[in-house]
């Protein structure tokens, strides 16, 4: 195959996601069950990732073993549940940022109930000011807040050197549900979010300018979910131990 995604209507687009999910390791009950309450409990629960996403970042920590994880944007909780499942070998530290009150009470009501909160602590505020608090090294940065913030989160966490010499960043959404390759490839994206998504795409086009760009790290952009970026250190920027 020379393209690098397959041409599937949004229909056989649904139709492959279920393949995918059922067809990997399935989720723990409890991390189903969030995902639905969440699904049903608030009105912009697109904003969440999706249940094979989930599966993705279990079987991403198990692979590599983090021993501590920045999550940048919370939401209800529901990816960090997937980062602790899938650090339960390693035991790693989980720190996730978020702003809203409404999904901070959320996510602590989460996190409560599911007894997690041994390695989850959550941090409450405006990303950058929380970032620019944290001190040590992270193996595995997940990025999924505002879009417009994306390239100021980044350039923090290389410039304080957050990222541990051989952890990644992953960026989530960074396609805006396709806004940001252009402004014809989501025709059916409803009006009511158009405007909002729209927005997001310039901000990611721009981001992802900038990480390619900068000479400190390697990038992959994959079309993956609603685009993801891989991003790492190159081997010249790594910090030194």
């Amino acid at each position: 195959m020379l393209g690098s995604v397959l041409p599937f209507t949004p229909e056989v687009a649904e139709r492959i996601s279920q393949y995918c999910e059922e067809n990997s390791t399935k989720l723990p009950a409890s991390i189903t069950d969030h995902w639905q309450w969440t699904s049903e409990s608030f009105g912009d629960a697109d904003k969440m990732s999706s249940q094979l996403q989930g599966q993705w970042m279990i079987f991403t920590a198990q692979d590599r073993k983090p021993k501590r994880i920045l999550e940048i944007g919370c939401y209800s909780g529901y990816s960090a549940l997937a980062w602790y499942e899938g650090t339960k070998d390693t035991k790693a530290e989980i720190i996730t940022l978020e702003l809203s009150q409404v999904m901070i009470d959320a996510s602590r009501a989460t996190f409560e109930k599911y007894n997690v909160n041994d390695r989850i602590k959550l941090i409450q505020g405006p990303a950058d000011e929380s970032i620019e608090k944290l001190t040590g090294v992270f193996d595995i940065v997940f990025v999924d807040a505002n879009k417009d913030g994306y390239e100021g989160y980044v350039k923090q966490i290389l410039d304080k050197k957050l990222l541990s010499a051989d952890g990644i960043i992953l960026c989530d959404n960074v396609f805006a549900r396709g806004l940001t390759v252009g402004k014809d490839v989501s025709p059916s994206l409803s009006n009511a979010v158009r405007p909002y998504w729209t927005a997001c795409g310039r901000a990611l086009a721009r981001f992802n300018e900038f990480v390619v760009n900068d000479g400190r790290v390697d990038v992959t952009v994959l079309p993956l979910f609603d685009g993801v970026s891989q991003i790492k250190w190159k081997e010249s920027a790594k910090p030194k131990l």
